[in-house]
């Protein structure tokens, strides 16, 4: 057990030469994407990485081994077969011990890349503080991990099915920084802008580099989240999303959809009423953190 989480040979090589990585999360070819298109957009995000000189570490679990770095034919089995599971951190042990295939949540995926020395992470959106969290208590385990990890995560900030203004108000009790690339404007996944301001913007990622350097050197030992919004364009028109959203929660509620079905359920409600347009922006959302945190690596590497 003691060498139960294995990191490729090019993961661990780049890491010993302080060449940059970037780490990458198996879940949105696992459980975020309809097939043939979540392989293509894996394989795709991975060639981006190497395009702009970084070596990009996909994160998942294969037959019980969690792994940093999978290969392309890892990446495959993962996007293909009908057996793998979501895993947040919580379930690796377990998933583990039973030899399942797994792609990793956010949580997951920034403990295992935090293990093999990976500094920096992109994904689509995190997970925050549901709506009526007052009485559920329902809390992503993102929050929780990514407050004791000294990590830069990209992402588009929290989808909008989520309550944003109590989710940055736990980043801020969890002192998880939050700057926002090029914005004040706090993105809700879907659209650039979900009402809610962050006090800092940070224009490069030589900058947010720096952040992480005097975070580090300081000894705090949280992650920083960098909020990126998705390109100007190709968000989802915000009335259309506002619209689509409140009609969501009103199907749930009459459905009486609670717990860890409400997300599934708000999700393929949004791409179903959306026509798949909220597909289409969820790959450009991804698209555009990957290559963010490239550059967020490359600097980080220039740094050291």
């Amino acid at each position: 057990m003691a060498e139960l989480i294995r990191i490729s040979d090019e993961v661990r090589s780049a890491v010993a030469a302080g060449t940059p990585v970037l780490a990458l999360e198996s879940t949105i070819f696992t459980h975020g994407l309809p097939r043939p298109r979540n392989l293509a957009v894996a394989l795709e995000a991975e060639a981006r990485v190497r395009e702009l000189g970084v070596t990009p570490a996909t994160i998942g679990v294969v037959d019980g081994r969690p792994t940093v770095g999978l290969s392309a034919d890892e990446i495959e089995q993962l996007s293909q077969s009908d057996g793998v599971v979501k895993a947040s951190l919580r379930d690796v042990p377990v998933i583990a011990a039973k030899g399942l295939s797994a792609g990793t949540t956010v949580a997951a995926t920034a403990h295992l890349a935090h293990h093999a020395g990976v500094r920096v992470f992109s994904t689509g959106g995190l997970g925050g503080v549901h709506r009526d969290a007052q009485q559920t208590f329902d809390e992503s385990a993102d929050l929780g991990t990514l407050a004791a990890l000294p990590l830069v995560v990209v992402s588009a900030g929290v989808k909008s099915i989520l309550d944003i203004p109590l989710t940055l108000e736990r980043l801020e009790t969890l002192s998880l920084a939050v700057v926002g690339y090029r914005t004040t404007d706090y993105p809700g996944f879907y659209i650039a802008d979900s009402g809610h301001d962050i006090e800092y913007a940070v224009d490069s990622p030589a900058e947010i580099a720096r952040i992480a350097a005097a975070r580090d050197a300081l000894g705090i030992s949280s992650t920083l989240l960098v909020a990126n919004p998705v390109a100007a364009g190709s968000e989802l028109d915000p009335g259309l999303h506002a619209d689509v959203l409140a009609r969501a929660l009103a199907a749930a509620a009459r459905a009486g959809i609670s717990g860890h079905d409400t997300t599934p359920f708000l999700l393929d409600f949004m791409q179903r009423e959306t026509g798949g347009r909220s597909l289409d922006v969820n790959v450009e959302v991804y698209r555009g953190n990957v290559a963010l945190g490239a550059r967020i690596a490359l600097a980080l590497a220039d740094l050291a």
